[in-house]
């Protein structure tokens, strides 16, 4: 039975972090109805670095996974479990911040020895994760992912980057965690064409970088997050001409959440806890860094 899309997504650009240009495709209390268990998908970057360098200084985070993508320069990273590094296009770092974490994230283009850019373009997605409430209070964790480390499936005209999850039996760099979820970065050779099956009453999105794609023979511009019901488990997919989207599935967690800024749980008094927290310097419980 062929998922049906059930809600379009367009977004709209916006500023975030301390003054970085961005598209936020979708995002928010009340998106998260359509999207669960993802809370919130970015696009950012620029080929002006004026409108990405301030990037996103120290910050908390408690009750979901951030994963974040470079597309195009490097992203550097710190945060209060003591892990830093530098990704690159094409790298991950999938962070789970549970109980509480404080990190920053800053864009920046690409330098050569002397300090001198080589490419004043930047790019990358954001993606949030919402966690299940009896786990939002678990021990942070933080999984870097080179792009070498990360398998591609090449076959019929089509490249999979599968960055969690399992793609035509290949398994992904990481396993998807509690929600089951699936990371695909996938590029279509014109005249090329698939079918994805997802598991039963999963949720399922696409979001569609480059090029226009058919989806059961409806077709999608780029810039358009699709949405499809839980209802289904097919998904089919040609390409007239190139094309570049992101696959994301994974099973709904199906609980009301309480959102405030970077911290998301199930409540008022979890949020007040949190604020609380930030306020009397305790907002990190469980300093036991976790590197997977």
């Amino acid at each position: 039975m062929l998922k049906i899309p059930e809600y379009i997504f367009k977004g709209a650009y916006a500023y975030d972090g301390a003054g970085v240009k961005l598209k936020r495709i979708f995002g928010g209390q009340e998106s998260y109805r359509y999207t669960d268990p993802f809370l919130l998908l970015d696009n950012f970057g620029s080929s002006n670095p004026e409108e990405y360098l301030k990037g996103f200084p120290w910050h908390p985070h408690r009750g979901i996974e951030t994963v974040t993508y470079a597309i195009k320069g490097k992203v550097s990273h710190r945060d209060s479990e003591d892990n830093s590094g530098i990704i690159y296009s094409g790298d991950v770092q999938w962070m789970t911040a549970g109980s509480g974490i404080f990190h920053e994230e800053m864009p920046h283009y690409i330098e050569d020895k002397d300090k001198q850019m080589i490419d004043p373009e930047m790019a990358g997605f954001q993606l949030w994760i919402n966690i299940p409430a009896r786990e939002k209070m678990k021990t942070p964790v933080y999984r870097p992912m080179k792009s070498k480390d990360i398998p591609v499936i090449r076959e019929n005209n089509i490249d999979a980057k599968v960055i969690s999850g399992i793609f035509d039996k290949v398994n992904g760099k990481y396993s998807g965690g509690e929600q089951d979820i699936s990371y695909y970065h996938i590029k279509m050779e014109p005249e090329s064409s698939m079918d994805y099956l997802t598991k039963k009453y999963y949720k399922t999105i696409i979001y569609t970088i480059n090029g226009e794609i058919s989806i059961n023979n409806q077709k999608y511009e780029p810039g358009n997050a699709i949405i499809f019901s839980i209802d289904g488990s097919e998904i089919r997919i040609k390409s007239d001409d190139y094309s570049e989207f992101l696959l994301l599935n994974g099973k709904p967690i199906k609980e009301d959440i309480f959102w405030y800024g970077p911290i998301v749980m199930n409540n008022r008094s979890q949020i007040e806890e949190a604020i609380n927290d930030l306020n009397s310097n305790k907002f990190i419980r469980d300093k036991k860094p976790v590197f997977e």
